[in-house]
């Protein structure tokens, strides 16, 4: 039962918003579509989430300062911008110098000062997002420079959506990154309403505006990169241990179970690195000489790093076979080379390698 008590706060701090000039009032056409703002929500996140820039989305509603939204407010995302207004004509604030505290990410980071992770990696010179460091001074760039201004949306003809066929071992986030797209542009696009859930042989509009250009992360793909970066420690140490390439790991890995601990195939590969029982028995067994806890996240990456460090060896740096023996087991890549429904996943990994530093 929702706590009452705490109600008219929420009406005080629309109010305030209102009246400190943070919110300019835009009315919606009828054929704009509209979001309510829901308690814990930011700008960046609605922007994210609804597949628009966040100058776009503060354009639209004439909002000054990202962050005085406020509960219930409606936000256009879609729609024409009529005229100049207070988000795309003030100047920029100063920046800031943020120094980075333990346990902090990224993504936390930017929702704070009602940044982006890209405008505060851009201003740090940082290619990966998903990597900061505990005593790291970053400096964040003011609100207005934060997001460069774009034309509206109506302005230019949105080059044509392409059809891509869903082929064995990919995911959704190679598919956005291949084509410069994001996760939720192409969910959106499609009506899909879990992004991990993909078949073979879906067709997929992929939508003509892009999130990011092609060969660049795409920013939705990082900010969900940097919530996990806990486990994303763990398979670079691993890595770093076991000679490893990280960034070959880190795309490994995110191919498999976008670097989460809990995930179950339906075949029963466990893990962040997605091995069976019998595999992890076989690596324990030959590679390790000791047992492997599949749901653990760092016995798990352990294994699934020895793997990839034993696959490199046998087949003498070559990534292809590596993969293709990852994905389809050893024996299979000994006799038959890669497989063609096996390539996709390995185009996705090298793509996905490079953009992790490559």
């Amino acid at each position: 039962m929702p706590d009452r008590t705490h109600l008219p706060l929420v009406r005080v701090a629309a109010l305030v918003a209102l009246l400190a000039g943070g919110v300019i009032a835009v009315p919606a056409a009828a054929t704009d579509r509209v979001v309510i703002v829901q308690p814990g929500d930011t700008l960046s996140e609605i922007a994210v989430k609804e597949g628009v820039s966040l100058a776009q989305l503060r354009a639209l509603n004439g909002i000054a300062d990202p962050n005085r939204i406020y509960v219930g407010q409606r936000l256009r995302v879609t729609g024409q911008v009529d005229s100049p207004t207070a988000a795309t004509t003030a100047s920029a604030p100063a920046p800031r110098i943020h120094v980075v505290a333990r346990g902090e990410t990224l993504t936390g980071i930017a929702r704070k000062y009602g940044s982006t992770i890209t405008a505060i990696a851009r201003a740090n010179g940082i290619s990966r997002p998903s990597f900061i460091r505990v005593g790291q001074r970053l400096t964040i760039p003011g609100a207005a420079s934060a997001t460069a201004t774009v034309a509206p949306a109506t302005a230019a003809a949105a080059p044509a959506p392409r059809i891509h066929v869903v082929a064995r071992g990919e995911t959704l986030s190679g598919i956005a990154v291949h084509y410069g797209s994001t996760v939720a542009a192409i969910a959106k696009a499609n009506g899909i309403s879990r992004p991990s859930l993909i078949r073979v042989g879906q067709r997929l509009t992929i939508p003509g505006v892009a999130g990011a250009p092609a060969g660049t992360m795409p920013a939705s793909i990082a900010s969900l990169m940097a919530t996990r970066e806990d486990v994303a420690a763990i398979i670079r140490a691993a890595a770093k241990a076991h000679g490893v390439p990280v960034a070959f790991a880190l795309a490994v890995a995110w191919q498999e179970s976008g670097w989460r601990a809990n995930v179950v195939s339906h075949a029963g590969a466990v893990g962040v690195m997605q091995l069976t029982p019998a595999t992890a028995d076989w690596v324990a067994s030959t590679m390790l000489g000791h047992g492997i806890k599949l749901r653990d996240a760092s016995s798990n990456v352990e294994a699934g790093v020895v793997l990839l460090r034993h696959y490199l060896d046998r087949y003498h740096g070559d990534r292809r076979l590596t993969l293709a023996a990852y994905y389809q087991g050893q024996t299979a890549a000994d006799r038959h080379g890669v497989f063609r429904m096996t390539r996709p996943y390995i185009a996705s990994i090298l793509g996905l390698e490079k953009l992790l530093g490559g």
